[in-house]
């Protein structure tokens, strides 16, 4: 048993179709590097909220130190 994709390619490779597969390719890597991105964008929120965090907790201890 073939695996969905590979399936498709070869269903797309038989038509002879060669523009339908490129096309199928490079929505489905542009696809990829959108996830890849947007996975990497959360990762960089989420270091940032935890910094801010920490910026808050040292500047609450200051002012704790000041008062």
């Amino acid at each position: 048993m073939m695996l969905p994709l590979a399936e498709a390619l070869r269903l797309v490779a038989a038509r002879g179709d060669l523009s339908h597969l490129v096309l199928f390719l490079w929505a489905i890597s542009s696809s990829f590097l959108l996830l890849f991105v947007l996975r990497e964008l959360v990762q960089s929120n989420r270091r940032f909220n935890e910094f801010i965090r920490e910026i808050a907790r040292i500047n609450s201890l200051f002012d704790d130190d000041l008062s």
